[in-house]
């Protein structure tokens, strides 16, 4: 039983507030911290102004973190955003960190795959890869490049591969490739998380069959002109007598590679007329 004497403990409120006494209160000419309930108060200035503060300990420190106007954000908002922001807090996280990290200007598409080609300039073989490299994703551009990487998804790259895929297979897959590259370079950047978007495709799109296509011949006519021209190019004495050993005895490339001594007979060899006229 408590002692008459001894003071009554003041209660913490919660939920003290109403959206009807948010509009309701106004300043008294010093300004007003009036509690809500689990470190939410609403702060209101000697202009009038009304913003939303939470009081919690981050890392064994107490802090202020603004939560916005209360003429944007409606009360129901700014307790959600309360708890979950506490909620860090309890887990030893950094709620202020996490305040920063989500107004961070988030890239679109278009832009992140014009950094990351960027980036990547010094590294292209040549001019025309260069090029290649950004205009081959101006379909995907044309689909989702104005969406925040954040917010594609999927079936948003789905979407932008499949009217292509078969008529382009190579071209395709080289896209899918450099939009897996693009998402990976925004997930080390801090601008998305969790799976990349092209994760999985390959599973769900059709497959690719392979063109079957044999090696274009060279006339007969010609042949003697083309051994004087390999000799001629400077090519690694073993590379040239290996290719000019697989076009005189008709062999196909696995034999001249596989060839061992005990296969040629030097004692039958015939003379070989010297291609040049």
């Amino acid at each position: 039983m408590r002692d008459e004497g001894t003071p009554r403990k003041r209660r913490h409120p919660q939920k003290a507030l109403t959206a009807r006494a948010v509009q309701a209160l106004t300043s008294t000419g010093r300004g007003r911290r009036i509690a809500d309930g689990n470190g939410l108060y609403l702060l209101i200035r000697p202009s009038g102004s009304k913003n939303w503060v939470l009081r919690t300990i981050v890392k064994g420190k107490r802090c202020d973190i603004g939560l916005g106007s209360a003429a944007v954000v409606p009360l129901a908002e700014a307790r959600e955003d309360a708890h979950r922001l506490r909620k860090i807090a309890r887990a030893g996280g950094d709620p202020l960190a996490e305040r920063r990290q989500e107004r961070r200007p988030v890239p679109t598409f278009a832009e992140a795959a014009t950094a990351v080609h960027t980036a990547h300039a010094a590294t292209f073989r040549n001019e025309k890869h260069r090029k290649q490299w950004l205009s081959s994703l101006t379909g995907v551009f044309s689909a989702f490049g104005a969406k925040r990487v954040d917010a594609i998804t999927s079936a948003d790259v789905l979407a932008a591969l499949t009217h292509q895929w078969l008529g382009r297979p190579e071209t395709s897959r080289r896209v899918l490739q450099r939009i897996r590259v693009v998402f990976e370079w925004c997930k080390a950047k801090g601008y998305c998380s969790g799976d990349n978007p092209t994760e999985g495709l390959t599973k769900v799109l059709p497959k690719h069959r392979a063109a079957k296509a044999h090696h274009a011949a060279l006339p007969y006519p010609q042949v003697p002109a083309f051994v004087h021209a390999l000799r001629e190019a400077g090519a690694s004495e073993s590379v040239s007598l290996a290719f000019e050993f697989t076009i005189l005895c008709a062999a196909r490339t696995s034999e001249t590679l596989r060839a061992t001594w005990a296969e040629i007979d030097l004692d039958a060899k015939r003379s070989v007329p010297d291609p040049d006229p």
